[in-house]
């Protein structure tokens, strides 16, 4: 749901970009280690302990065998991003280890973990140990609240013309219907001008699909391939992050840039990332 956090906490602990982390979401879990290792923890800010101690915020730290990482007090964002060096070593489907929970498909038997659940690891690695004496580094800009900005949609012709107006002139607040397919946002009404049917089309992240009802979703990372609604706009690459860290309850408000200014804040997130990957 958090590309960026995801690739952040890989990289603390020198993990390839695409090795697969833990998603937490809202709600935070005790996990015990059989072995010492490196991990990290990015994204939303809970409470973290280990044992009886205070463990850090987007930093790597150790965690030694039979001790416990434990995820208190949610304080802002929605969903953390636990790595482990070494990663966790779950099935490839389709050339990814990531859970597709709708078709049961990936990860930890196609499902979220339980109570009780057993997770291999990859081999540990050197990197981890290394990156514990590295520069300290933020994310903190990922965080809502904040304006997340979008580009005018392929449909945007289908709508009356002060619908992009409406559509900016938010907050919209995410329901409690929301999940990883997408948010059912809450606000000002975006007005078709001809109905809301059209032939089905390919829906990219990010996609803000308008209904009939007027109130958009935002389709997330789990969202169908294709869909039926026209699209007002699309929520750029780099703010993607920042609509993930939002939770049922919380607002978004969205602004329209040029692609020009999408591909400069995609350029500077990538390059932040990039140095922090690369940093031996």
């Amino acid at each position: 749901m958090d590309p960026f956090s995801h690739r952040l906490a890989n990289a603390l602990v020198g993990n390839p970009r695409h090795a697969a982390t833990l998603e937490v979401a809202l709600l935070g879990p005790e996990i015990e280690f059989d072995d010492e290792r490196v991990v990290a923890v990015t994204g939303a800010e809970f409470a973290l302990t280990v044992d009886n101690g205070v463990a850090p915020y987007e930093q790597p730290f150790v965690v030694s065998a039979k001790s416990r990482l434990h995820f208190g007090a949610r304080s802002r964002g929605a969903r953390a991003y636990l790595a482990v060096d070494g990663g966790f070593d779950v099935p490839l489907v389709l050339g990814s280890r990531a859970t597709h929970v709708f078709s049961g498909m990936g990860g930890w038997m196609g499902r979220a973990l339980q109570r009780g659940d057993r997770v291999p690891l990859g081999p540990a690695n050197s990197h981890g140990r290394q990156r514990l004496r590295g520069p300290s580094t933020t994310f903190s800009d990922i965080m809502p609240p904040a304006v997340v900005r979008a580009l005018p949609g392929p449909d945007r012709h289908r709508f009356v013309p002060e619908a992009t107006d409406a559509l900016q002139s938010g907050p919209y607040v995410i329901s409690g219907e929301s999940d990883r397919m997408g948010f059912r946002l809450q606000g000002p009404s975006v007005r078709h001008a001809q109905g809301a049917d059209i032939i089905s089309e390919a829906t990219p992240v990010g996609s803000l699909q308008v209904p009939g009802s007027g109130q958009p979703v935002l389709l997330m990372a789990d969202r169908q391939t294709t869909g039926g609604y026209p699209k007002i706009a699309t929520v750029i690459t780099a703010d993607i992050g920042i609509a993930a860290q939002a939770a049922p309850g919380e607002v978004v408000t969205f602004r329209l840039c040029t692609p020009s200014d999408a591909l400069a804040a995609l350029i500077a997130r990538e390059r932040r990332l990039i140095s922090i990957e690369t940093t031996s």
